[in-house]
């Protein structure tokens, strides 16, 4: 599986399929389907007989195992979530115990998933956008990763020995939605450059320029 950014570890995202078809369960079928109709063309535009349709799957089925179409939507962002979160942890991986060059390779993977061609900004963003009311449960989702986002980053920031780290978190944090938003209208060369760079300007400039 190629790394296409935030959701390298989603088949749905780099169009790959599972081998094996008859080893998905309703369920599974069902949220994949979702995900790639969510993501792609809006929460509010796809309806439940669509996304019925295109799984394959039984009415009866979707309702066994998603009560209603909120319901659907909660499990559809839980997991994106992980998925975001396994993502976020396979790149600060690759620096150990560094968490400077961490902040660095997050926007430097981001840079590239805001250029994939089946980039359609940030799901949780997104719906956060679509659900104005702020007791949607999907939107409460949504925000509570937004605020988790912010405290991974502000503890990086206090690791890589950010003056403030509160700060410093907020800010990359608004950059992140920016490239998340205006990644794609920058085109995928500018973006690639820009979103690192700016990224870095910050964190030196929190942090003290790094002497490497």
């Amino acid at each position: 599986m190629v790394e296409t950014g935030l959701y390298h570890v989603n088949a749905v995202f780099t169009g790959e399929t599972m081998n094996d078809e008859g080893r998905r369960t309703a369920r599974e079928r069902i949220l994949e389907t979702a995900a790639e109709l969510f993501y792609r063309e809006g929460i509010r535009a796809v309806g439940i007989d669509t996304i019925i349709a295109r799984s394959g799957v039984a009415k009866m089925s979707l309702y066994r195992n998603f009560a209603s179409k909120d319901d659907l939507i909660c499990a559809w962002l839980e997991d994106s979530e992980a998925r975001f979160w396994a993502w976020w942890q396979t790149v600060v991986a690759r620096h150990p115990g560094d968490p400077r060059a961490q902040l660095k390779a997050l926007f430097a993977a981001l840079a590239k998933w805001s250029a994939h061609p089946k980039f359609r900004g940030c799901p949780f963003i997104n719906t956060t956008v679509e659900f104005r009311d702020a007791e949607h449960p999907g939107r409460l989702i949504a925000e509570r990763h937004i605020r988790a986002m912010r405290d991974r980053l502000r503890d990086l920031a206090a690791e890589a020995g950010a003056h403030e780290p509160e700060a410093l978190a907020e800010h990359l944090l608004l950059m992140m939605q920016g490239a998340y938003t205006g990644g794609r209208m920058l085109g995928p060369d500018v973006a690639a450059r820009a979103i690192p760079a700016a990224a870095t300007v910050l964190i030196d400039a929190a942090c003290g320029q790094d002497a490497r």
